[in-house]
Order: structure tokens, then sequence, then C-alpha cells
């Protein structure tokens, strides 16, 4: 075999090794120019808030203090370091901060999942099962802490999913992924969740049933130290307790948008997704061990109960599959001898590390020009600027406000009747405000007003009980336009201040 040979497999092993990093760059550039859709949603605005007061005080919180409904009562934040990446970002940049910083974690996600199906799959089916899972991810993608936790959430199964596939033990160096994982998101649940099913992949074809018990003792000892891992936070055990807080709300889950079931009532593309999953299937003549229908039929039961985890659905299905499919169509196996030549040759260090270096050059040259001339916005139907500014006018004190307003108003220092953390308020309440808000029972609407000592109301333009409160007597429509509603109690004294004219903007 001639040098020069070997060379010329090393220079194309460490290109196509370089196909991921494009990937991401790729992914990260999209994004980037897309960057105002991932600004609509107002739990941005209280996350980082509280990012930014984390680093004020240099602590954590442990009770509520941004809402005059629940002043006080326990809550922790159990993505308080994506928190403080927001913030951080936020404080440098203003919102093209986090549109970065959310660019650059769909980046990481899509370059670590091409990378883990790699080993398995064609280079090209890997690019494309990539963009099949954006695209159904698409919805979900926002400046908000689950995604700063994708990238980790997705090279954390593969590692599961790697170990078992070889019938080992996944390696106790990756246990800090899990720790960074937790104080990131509460969606790390998902990864010890997983270790279960994967250590039963890992036994399932093992012909010894010695072997089976050793192996199996070794993936609990792994979960154990993975739950361990999970409580190296600044609140501890307590993080597990928080994250698992969210799967207590019941009927409220049925209402929130992000956890609603999925609707099949017109095509979409998760619709699309499990027809082709079936066909797939069918066609290639998949034959799966239990233990990997069980993962696929957890992930497929996960996205069509909330809309929110079909991210998990399009990213950890395709790992499970990669090594079945794989068997289908085996990728060519160089010789030893080559592959150990092409991994020494010092051409093809240089071919990844400048390759890394362009690829790494050209993002930050292209995210320099576009934010030079581009300013990232919010969505303006979450953020009722004109309204909130009429309020602070009158020096209203307790607000009844929209759902989607709750964030905003933690951005401007007010106190929210209620806001996104559906788990500090609790199933009840929220309950009982969507009901009043929707004028399911007048009753719970007067109520609440009455009980809470309500002196103005923020609502949606359309809001039924925008409706309603104009003929409920002691109030009267004060300011309108096509964000919000304000209603005040027509027996305030004046404050001299003109209410803006209805449906200006």
């Amino acid at each position: 075999m001639s040098l020069s040979f070997t060379n010329s497999i090393a220079v194309q092993s460490r290109a196509r090794a370089l196909v991921p990093l494009c990937v991401g760059a790729g992914a990260y550039l999209f994004f980037l120019y897309i960057g105002d859709t991932l600004l609509q949603d107002s739990d941005s605005f209280w996350q980082i808030k509280i990012g930014q007061w984390i680093l004020d005080h240099h602590a954590l919180p442990y009770t509520d203090f941004y809402s005059f409904t629940r002043p006080g009562a326990p809550w922790i934040s159990t993505s308080w370091l994506s928190q403080v990446l927001f913030a951080f970002s936020y404080a440098q940049w203003d919102w093209a901060g986090p549109v970065i910083l959310t660019a650059l974690a769909i980046a990481a996600s899509a370059a670590i999942f091409v990378g883990l199906l790699d080993a398995h799959l064609e280079m090209p089916r890997s690019v494309l099962f990539a963009m099949l899972a954006v695209v159904l991810s698409l919805h979900h993608i926002l400046a908000r802490p689950h995604i700063l936790a994708l990238p980790v959430m997705i090279a954390w199964v593969g590692m599961l999913m790697a170990a078992a596939d070889r019938k080992g033990t996944p390696s106790w160096y990756w246990l800090p992924l899990m720790s960074l994982w937790a104080n990131l998101h509460g969606g790390f649940v998902l990864g010890l969740a997983l270790i279960g099913p994967m250590a039963l992949e890992a036994i399932w074809t093992l012909d010894s049933s010695g072997k089976q018990v050793r192996l199996l003792a070794r993936w609990f000892l792994f979960g154990v130290a993975a739950m361990l891992a999970a409580c190296v936070t600044p609140y501890g055990w307590r993080t597990l307790l928080g994250a698992t807080n969210i799967l207590n709300l019941g009927e409220l889950l049925s209402v929130i948008s992000e956890w609603m079931p999925a609707n099949f009532a017109t095509f979409s593309a998760f619709e699309g997704a499990l027809l082709g999953l079936i066909a797939i299937g069918l066609f290639r003549g998949l034959t799966l061990s239990p233990p990997r229908i069980l993962l696929i039929l957890l992930f497929t039961w996960m996205g069509l109960t909330h809309v929110r985890s079909i991210e998990a659905f399009a990213f950890l299905v395709p790992l499970v599959l990669a090594k079945p499919l794989g068997e289908k169509s085996p990728l060519p196996q160089p010789d030893a001898q080559d592959t150990e030549q092409a991994t020494e040759s010092w051409p093809a260090r240089y071919v990844t590390a400048l390759g890394a270096l362009m690829i790494a050059a050209a993002a930050w040259t292209s995210t320099s020009i576009y934010m030079s001339h581009h300013r990232f916005t919010f969505t303006m139907g979450q953020t009722p600027v004109a309204a909130v500014d009429l309020l602070q006018q009158r020096k209203a004190q307790r607000i009844f406000n929209a759902y989607q307003f709750g964030g905003y108003l933690i951005s401007r220092d007010i106190p929210v009747f209620v806001d996104g953390r559906a788990e500090l308020y609790g199933e009840k309440f929220v309950m009982d405000f969507f009901k009043a808000v929707e004028v399911k029972k007048l009753d719970n609407l007067t109520r609440l007003l009455e009980e809470y000592q309500i002196d103005a109301t923020l609502m949606v333009a359309d809001a039924p009980a925008a409706q309603v409160l104009d003929h409920i007597k002691g109030w009267k429509r004060l300011y309108a336009d096509d964000i919000a509603v304000i209603h005040v109690r027509d027996d305030q004294p004046s404050t001299g201040n003109t209410p803006m004219p209805a449906h200006s903007n």
C-alpha cells in the first residue's frame, strides 16, 4: 500500500468527519436567519428575568417573588443554568444573544445527531434524518431552556444506545453529562427513565443467564450513579422533585398548548413521520427486539400525548432504529491496516482541524454581518407594550392578566396574577383561571376578581372575558388595541391620564 494512497484514505475519512460540523453550521445559519421566530413565547421573558436575578444576587430562588397570588410559595428553578446563560447573552447583545445561543444549541444537536447515526448509516441518510428531525421540531424550537438541553439529551441517549448495541455498559465518564442536563432543564428525568429499557436491550440476546445478571447489575449501578449525578445541582435532591412536579398537573396539561395531545384534524409533519415510520418498517422488513419496540412505542406515545415531546420522538427514534437499519444495508468496512495508517496520518489531522476552523470562522463572520443590519425583536402578540405603559401610569397594583402576558409583565417588574410557571400555581388555580377567562362559568370570573381584589384586567383582545367585562357592573373598558384589552373598576378615581383610543398600536 503506497503512502499517497493511505494519505488519500485518511483525508477522505477526516473529510467525512467534517460532515456533522457542516450540518451543524447549516442549521446554525438557518436559525440565525429566522431568529425572530425563536422569540414568540413569553416564557422567555421570565426565564431571562430569573437568570438575571441569579446573576445579580449570586443565589438561587427557593420561593416565588414575581406574583401577587403566590408570594413566598415554595418554588425552585430546575432550569437555572439555562436561565443564567440566556440572561447573560441578553445583557450582552439584547435579543440577538438568546437567538444566537438557541441557534448554537440546535447546531450542536444536529451535529451530534448526525455523528451518532454515522456509525451505522450512510452519511446521506444520516443528514436526511437530521433534516426531518429539525422540521418535526420546528413548532417547539424557541429561545427557552429545553433547546439548550437538546444536544445533551441526544448525546446521553446516543451514549446509552451505543452501550446497549455493543452489549456492554455505559462508561461512568459520561455521568457529568447527566449533571449538566439536570442543571439545564427538568427534562433530565427522561434520561434517567431510559436507562431501564436500554439495559434490557443490552442483555436481550446474551446466551447466558449468568452474563445477563452480571450485565444487568452493572447497568443498575450505573442507573443509581446517574440518579446521584442528577442531584449534583445547587438544589440537590430537590431537583428530582421539582422536575416531576409539572407531570402532576392533571387536567391542566390538556389546556396548555405545548402539553396538549397531537391533533390530526389536518395533516401535519408528525402525522407524516408516523406514516413514514410504519412504511420504513414494512419496506425494510425490520425485525426489532422487544426492548427496541418498547422504546419506539414510548417515544411515539410521548409525541401523541404532548406536542412538546415530538422533538424527542424526532431525534431519539432514529437513534433506536440506526443499528437495525444499518444491518439491512451495512456500510463498507475499510481494511484494518488502512484504517490504522489513515488514523495516524498527519495530513488527516490537518484536514480536520483546518476544516473545523474554516467552518467556525464562516459562521462567526456570517453572524457579525447579519447582526450589523438586523435587529431581533420579540413577537408583538406577546408584548402588550402600550397597554402595560398605561397600567403603569395608572399605578395598577393587582392585574388579572392573560396567561401569555405573564412573562412580559414579569420583565416589566409588575407582579402577575399568573404566568407560565404552572407548577407553582397548581392545577386547581390555573384551571379556575382558564375557566374564568373562557367564561365557562361567569361565577368563576367574578369570584376571582373579588377574591384577589383585582383593580385592572389585561386580556387578549379576543378573549371571552374581555367581551363579558364590558357588561359587568362595576367595570369599564379603558383601552383596547389589536393585542390587549384593559378593564378597570369604574369606581376608581381618575388619575388625569387620557385613555388611548381603541385599536391603536
